[in-house]
């Protein structure tokens, strides 16, 4: 087990288009142990590879109060999309910033486990915001890009300044 650095936003490797596991081995079960244990130190519920520089579709998710429901998702794919809602988002990637996103209310996402086994799951609330927003990371977006170009730039400009001040 290994915690793994988290790009942050502008890192253009943020933008890298997720490939399709081709087989969930040894190497994609260390993987998902690894974002597991680096997405619970950074107190986050999800994190996609796209964010610790591996570009394949896996995804990490814990919605649980206590960080005892993980869900794995491998190869994950959102075939309904139902409704709108807005929801106040952050993101890993983006630290401190948050902002509100419009989002499906409801979606059906189809995925394998980790042992390989599809599935399919039904989404409401929170859990199909974070379901949307994790698969925009292996489409190589970050929420920040749902915003107004004006405040995507000012959230650059503090980001950079930020980094700046911690070197």
């Amino acid at each position: 087990m290994a915690l793994l650095n988290i790009l942050k936003y502008p890192d253009e490797r943020l933008h890298t288009v997720a490939k399709p596991v081709g087989e969930i081995d040894e190497r994609i079960r260390t993987l998902v142990t690894d974002m597991t244990e680096t997405m619970y130190e950074a107190r986050g519920i999800g994190l996609a590879a796209t964010q610790v520089n591996v570009h394949e579709r896996v995804v990490v998710m814990d919605l649980s109060e206590e960080r005892n429901e993980l869900r794995v998702f491998i190869n994950p794919t959102i075939t309904v999309k139902e409704g709108e809602t807005t929801y106040e988002e952050g993101c890993l990637s983006v630290p401190g910033i948050y902002d509100t996103v419009t989002r499906a209310e409801r979606i059906t996402v189809e995925a394998l486990d980790i042992d390989g086994k599809p599935f399919k799951l039904e989404a409401d609330g929170l859990l199909a915001i974070c379901v949307q927003h994790e698969l925009d990371h292996l489409n190589g977006k970050v929420f920040v890009e749902h915003l107004s170009a004006l405040k995507q730039n000012r959230i650059k400009t503090k980001l950079k300044k930020r980094s700046r001040l911690e070197m």
